[in-house]
């Protein structure tokens, strides 16, 4: 019996100082890893900026308590506005806003893209973040859907299937209405929350 309580301890301590190495481990990979990829998420996150809005300087994150309270009740509840960069020129002066928004309508998940927006509500264009829609269909989004949406002043989009006879109509993906019908109710809630939250606000649109 005692040599059974001896073995069965022995197999404990084995097993804690394996499980504290490997804590350890984790803990050093994870000290020796966080920067470089902080470091990555910044240069992805401003290189998304300079895709939707080429003739900023600089880019400033708005809090998401300050003049932006993130999407009031009664809007689309499938629409979050995920973060806002004021989008500077080299004077410091505003030119517009970079907002983040993520669309939970997609085939495939979670549609999230960048969208620029100058102060006079021109969309510069979108830049999309990630997607997993199907392959083939949904995920031609980026060659199909973004170049449509590049400098158009509208106040909101539609899609549709026979070919776009204006500026506010959107030409679908063949065969991924869904993964179209996300993303063009994605950039209407981005647009809607550029008017209903930043147009107006101090240092906007309502200033200049």
């Amino acid at each position: 019996m005692d040599s059974e309580k001896k073995s069965m301890l022995k197999d404990a301590l084995i097993l804690f100082a394996i499980t504290l190495v490997a804590g350890l481990l984790l803990g050093f990979v994870y000290d020796v890893t966080k920067e470089p990829i902080a470091q990555q998420k910044a240069k992805a996150k401003a290189e998304a900026c300079r895709n939707v809005f080429a003739d900023a300087d600089s880019f400033e994150a708005v809090a998401a308590d300050g003049p932006t309270a993130y999407f009031a009740a009664g809007q689309d509840s499938n629409v979050d506005i995920d973060e806002v960069m004021q989008a500077l020129d080299s004077s410091g002066q505003l030119l517009g806003y970079v907002i983040t928004v993520t669309d939970h309508e997609g085939y495939g998940g979670d549609i999230q893209f960048s969208m620029g927006v100058t102060l006079d509500g021109t969309l510069n264009g979108i830049s999309i973040l990630s997607i997993k829609e199907t392959a083939g269909l949904g995920m031609k989004a980026g060659d199909v859907l973004v170049p449509q949406f590049a400098d158009k002043k509208v106040e909101s989009f539609t899609y549709t299937k026979s070919g776009s006879t204006g500026d506010s109509e959107i030409d679908a993906i063949s065969g991924a209405t869904i993964t179209t019908n996300a993303v063009v109710n994605g950039v209407n809630g981005g647009l809607l929350f550029f008017r209903s939250a930043l147009v107006g606000t101090e240092g906007g649109a309502g200033n200049e």
